[in-house]
Parts: C-alpha cells; structure tokens; sequence
C-alpha cells in the first residue's frame, strides 16, 4: 500500500485507495455500454463482431493503463462513440469505402497524434482555451451527458415535431427502461444527499436490480471465459490508397474530432475536479494526450475506430477519483471485462443512466467561476454550453465558442486577449465550416 500511495501520491491529492477504487469501477460501470455497442457499430461495416468485442476491450486497457501509469491521471478511454459511427456508416457504408480504408485513416491519426503531441502542439492548443471557455467546456459537458443519460433511458426522445421530447413514461412495456431510469435516479440522489460514499455506483447496482422484473436487465445465457479471436480484423490495413483526397479528408476528420473531444473533456473534467492550476492548466496534460495518441495507433492495429478520453470519467471524479489509480481501475475491469463480458454486458443502459444525470448536475459548479460581465467572454461561454448537447459534440461546443471568442474580440478591438494559437484555431475552425 505505501508504494501505491507514494507512486500516484494519493496523500499529496487528498484521496485513498478505497475511493480510487470505487471511482474507478464506477467510471467503468458508466461506460461499459461501448464494449456492447462498439462491436454492434462496427459489424455494420461488414467487421467480425466478436473480434471487435476484443479489439474495444484490448485498446481501452492499453490506453488507459498509459493514462494510469504515465499521466497518472483519473481518466479513462475507449473507442469514441460518433467516431465510430462515422467509421462504420460515412467512410464505409456512405462514401463506399472498405473497412481496412477505414483502419488505416485512424492508424494513421494515431501517428499524427503522437508526433503533435512529441512536439508538444496539442499541448499548447489545451493551454490557448480562454479560462472562461474552460470552465464553460465543463459546464457544456455536464449538459451533454445529462443528456446522453435521459436519452438512452428513454426519457427523452426524438420528436417529429419538436426534434426531442419526453417519452411516455406511463408504458411499462415498451419503456421501461425510463422507468428503471427514474426510480434508480431517487434512489442515487438521495445517496448524494445523504453523503454516502460510492452513491453513483451504489445506484448503478441498483438500477441494475430494479432492472430484472421489468425485463430491462436480462441474465446472462453463459459465462464465456475467453474472448473471441483477433484474427478476422487484426492488422488488416489497406495501403494503396494513402495519398487519395478521400484519405486526407477522413484522417483530417478523425484528427478534428478526437482533437476537440479529447481536449474538452480533459480541460472539463480537471475543472470539476478543481485539478487546473493557477494558470487554468490540466496537469500532466502531454502525458494524458499521449494516451489517447498510442490507444487509437494500437487501437487501429487491433482492429478498432479511434480511442478517445471518455466523458464518462467524470463520474469517477464526482466519487473522489483523483489519481491514476482510479484509471488502472478501470483498465483492470476492462481485463476482467475481456474474460467475463456477459457480467458486465448485463448492466443496462436504464442503470447507469442515473449516474449520468447526476454527474451531469455535479458538473455544473464550475459555473460560478465565470464571468458574465463582459459580453466578449459571456457570449462565446454560452455558445460553447448550448451547442455540445443540441449538436451531440464536444468538439463542435468548441469550435463555435472559439471562433465567436476570436470574432468579438476582434470586433471590439480587444486584440491582446487572442493569442496566436487561439487565433489559429480560429482559422481552422472557419476552414472545417468552409469545407
């Protein structure tokens, strides 16, 4: 115990093992549902399910053992949900393309990744976010997941008429799942409220039970110990077509939304988590960037869509996660994951949709650091929270809170508020809109 305390310095941040460990099986809990749905995505590019099942499990625990280890830092990855639908139904099924295509564009992301972040330039992009923006990205994201949470238990729902709406919360047949949702929602914020230790996880669980006589959590047929085969995806990459203009404009799509995705929900996390320093930068940030750059390389090698830093480690956080600890808990769930996946695969989406919202309203407090004062920062704050749950993207919360800051700014000739790389980025939103 004393040599894990002094490698991830658990005094020194405030924490114990006990709520490193619990933060770190309740990130899990939170996003499981990608070893379910990752494969399911997937398959619909003509890949072997199983063996996605696989890759998804292996890159996330390589990734997130360099988040624990190297960054040391509670964050967790796996293959990012939109980047993999992107994948599967626009590179594949939409612009035509094999899958090994596919593989190759995010191989080849993952090199350029590593390269920005050896010579530190997606570093210098996390530190040019205003710290107005920063505390915005994790108010946005808290919205966000919120958001994900309503929606996949049903509460929400897509409207002909309004685009999302409440769903009927009275049908304890085709909805029951909102019902679950609800009742494990109670329970959870009076754990919160009460100030019971592993209130997230402790609700997860029981979302999970309340699931089985509504037919929302459904036991598992078997316990399969080992994982399905690599071999139908594994290196399965497609060469001749690296230098094609289709090739440049997918990789630089699966740059573009890893970039701001990863960067957001690292600047949003360590705002919640009071982890910024004095100067609103994420610690260890080259570190915890590099992660994500060997998890989407090795991802790609496997036969995976692109690793990104999961939204979902902020439910870790919101239970105490401080350390690296909590992410090699994670890794070590994945690993057992990989051997007992029907345990895990059981756990409905109704139960840990909870969780989200909770964390989602936790993750609101960073609020009262911004200043509303100046219509120059408060109106590039307010775009980037609206538009990461109304455009389903982090990145996209980003892109229009940066290119308004840098606008109005210029407009009211505040100049020495951009620096250079804020004003670059700012081009190469306006080019990402252009194209």
């Amino acid at each position: 115990m004393n040599f894990i305390d002094r490698f991830f310095k658990l005094q020194e941040n405030k924490t114990t093992v006990r709520t490193e460990i619990i933060a770190g099986i309740t990130t899990f809990m939170t996003m499981a549902y990608i070893l379910a749905v990752n494969p399911d995505i997937l398959s619909a590019a003509g890949m072997d399910k199983g063996a996605v099942f696989t890759a998804t499990a292996i890159a996330s625990i390589i990734a997130t053992l360099v988040m624990a280890l190297y960054a040391k830092l509670p964050f967790a990855l796996a293959p990012g949900m939109g980047l993999n639908a992107f994948f599967a139904f626009t590179v594949v099924l939409g612009m035509g393309h094999s899958w090994q295509f596919a593989l190759t564009a995010v191989f080849l992301e993952g090199l350029i990744f590593i390269l920005l972040t050896v010579f530190n330039i997606r570093e210098m992009i996390v530190n040019s976010i205003p710290t107005n923006m920063k505390h915005a990205i994790s108010v946005g994201i808290g919205l966000f997941i919120a958001f994900i949470g309503l929606k996949n238990a049903g509460i929400i729902v897509s409207n002909p008429a309004t685009f999302v709406g409440l769903g009927d919360l009275t049908d304890t047949v085709n909805n029951a799942g909102a019902i679950v949702a609800i009742l494990a929602l109670v329970i959870t914020a009076a754990l919160l409220a009460l100030r019971v230790k592993g209130a997230l996880l402790i609700g997860i669980l029981a979302g999970t039970l309340i699931g089985l006589p509504f037919h929302v959590t459904h036991l598992p047929d078997s316990l399969e110990v080992l994982p399905p085969s690599l071999s139908p995806i594994f290196m399965k990459f497609e060469w001749n077509q690296i230098f094609t203009m289709d090739m440049l404009m997918v990789v630089f799509t699966f740059l573009f939304v890893d970039m701001f995705d990863t960067v957001g929900t690292l600047i949003g996390v360590s705002s919640k988590a009071n982890m910024l320093d004095k100067e609103g930068r994420v610690p260890r940030v080259k570190q915890a960037l590099m992660a994500d750059a060997v998890g989407t390389t090795f991802g790609a090698m496997l036969g995976t869509s692109t690793v990104t830093t999961y939204v979902e480690s902020a439910a870790g956080v919101s239970e105490g996660g401080r350390t690296g600890l909590t992410s090699l808990t994670v890794a070590i769930m994945f690993i057992l994951a990989l051997f007992l996946s029907p345990i895990f695969l059981m756990i409905p989406s109704a139960a840990t949709a909870s969780a989200l919202v909770l964390v989602g309203a936790m993750m609101m407090s960073p609020i009262k650091n911004i200043s509303f004062d100046d219509y120059t920062e408060s109106i590039p704050v307010f775009l980037t929270i609206i538009m990461m749950p109304l455009t389903y993207s982090i990145a996209e919360g980003i892109l229009f809170g940066v290119l308004s800051f840098v606008i109005l700014k210029v407009l009211t000739g505040k100049f020495k508020d951009i620096s250079i790389v804020t004003a670059v980025l700012a081009v190469l939103f306006l080019l990402k809109f252009l194209m």
